[in-house]
């Protein structure tokens, strides 16, 4: 496996994903629904974070909070 596949691999639950964060699982999920991030699901349809999609979250979060920008 390549390095950047594993970029891909899903291996984060959502409690984890947003400790990396720093923000609420709520958070998380208001992402999810507004089409910002799209974690993969487990089979029991639990999120599954890749590093990628933290590195997406740390940057929303970056944008939201440092910068100011509303996410409408």
């Amino acid at each position: 496996m390549q390095l950047s596949e594993l970029d891909n691999e899903p291996c984060y639950v959502i409690s984890v994903a947003a400790k990396l964060v720093g923000v609420h699982t709520q958070t998380l999920r208001y992402y999810e629904r507004a089409g910002l991030v799209g974690p993969s699901r487990s089979k029991g349809n639990l999120r599954l974070y890749s590093p990628r999609d933290v590195r997406r979250i740390r940057l929303i979060k970056s944008l939201t909070k440092d910068l100011g920008v509303n996410l409408a």
